[in-house]
């Protein structure tokens, strides 16, 4: 078994059509399926049904499948270690990051990073909650970043930063006559929402928010899976937003205003999440830092919770 028969395999698992694998991998389709062939043979098992109309994975498939993607990102892992080492670091810090997790409060924590340990090379890789939860799991990572808790057993979820909730607004639209926008009101309006399968952590928690005060389901104008999408979105007029009122402020789409909810203004956290057992000297300096930026986080709740405090923010 080669490396070249694992890629021609993934590429046909996941197009489950030949001809759309071959033009993947930009090879003809005799030399794909002739690998395909060499593949299930060294298995001993059939991996692919093939008819003139679809191509679907056997139940032995499956089973590789599973495996396969993991022997790529260890390859990946070992390759980024050599160019680390080579470029002078004397170790590596892998974080996995999901639900479009604030890009300001990984800044502050990178520069502490690049201060505090710069001899560690950090790698970054985005994904889905369910991916970054296995990954932890069969160590591809050694930490990541999510809006949810709900990591089951075996991983330790512990809060990072909280950001207040914030309604994304187009300018000159009705709602921007309440300074503070009552929840009823919000959800007379589309709304455009994360994608549940890309954003999980965060659909988890603004479904959380607005069941804790109301009855209503929200219109659902768009589901999406990044929060510069909703923001053009809600600068172009489409729909309302939900976000945090960093990402708002932090947004390039002109003509948005963010504006808090009526009443106590609800949070969005952001959670560490790692594997539960010792951490790694490097790993236990990196978790001390999330600590550390902590207090500021805390200071920007309890301003953000009173209602003579909290002020729109326009980006």
């Amino acid at each position: 078994m080669e490396l070249r028969h694992l890629r021609c395999f993934l590429a046909v698992a996941e197009e489950l059509h030949f001809a759309r694998a071959a033009e993947r991998l930009h090879i003809d389709q005799s030399p794909l399926s002739r690998a395909i062939k060499e593949l299930e043979e060294d298995l001993g098992a059939q991996l692919f049904v093939r008819t003139t109309r679809s191509t679907r994975l056997t139940r032995a498939g499956n089973l590789f499948l599973e495996h396969v993607p993991r022997v790529f990102a260890s390859l990946d892992q070992a390759r980024a270690s050599v160019k680390a080492a080579a470029a002078g670091y004397q170790g590596q810090l892998r974080i996995a990051l999901s639900d479009g997790v604030t890009a300001a409060r990984l800044s502050t924590l990178m520069a502490l990073c690049r201060q505090e340990d710069p001899d560690i090379a950090i790698r970054f890789s985005e994904m889905p909650l369910s991916h970054q939860i296995k990954g932890l799991h069969e160590d591809l990572y050694d930490v990541g970043f999510a809006l949810s808790s709900e990591v089951g057993d075996g991983i330790l979820a512990d809060p990072a930063w909280s950001d207040p909730l914030y309604v994304a607004v187009p300018a000159r639209h009705p709602l921007l006559v309440h300074k503070r926008i009552p929840l009823d009101e919000l959800l007379r309006y589309p709304l455009v929402m994360g994608d549940p399968q890309f954003c999980e952590g965060y659909c988890r928690q603004i479904e959380r928010i607005l069941r804790s005060v109301a009855d209503q389901e929200p219109l659902v104008a768009e589901q999406v899976m990044s929060f510069d999408l909703m923001m053009a979105l809600v600068a172009a007029g489409y729909a309302l937003g939900l976000a945090g009122a960093s990402q708002i402020a932090n947004c390039r789409e002109l003509g948005i205003v963010a504006r808090p909810l009526a009443g106590r203004v609800p949070m969005l956290t952001t959670w560490l999440l790692r594997r539960d057992h010792e951490p790694s000297q490097s790993l236990a300096r990196f978790i001390g830092r999330v600590a550390s930026i902590d207090p500021q986080m805390e200071r920007r709740r309890a301003a953000s919770s009173d209602p003579d405090v909290a002020e729109e923010i326009e980006p």
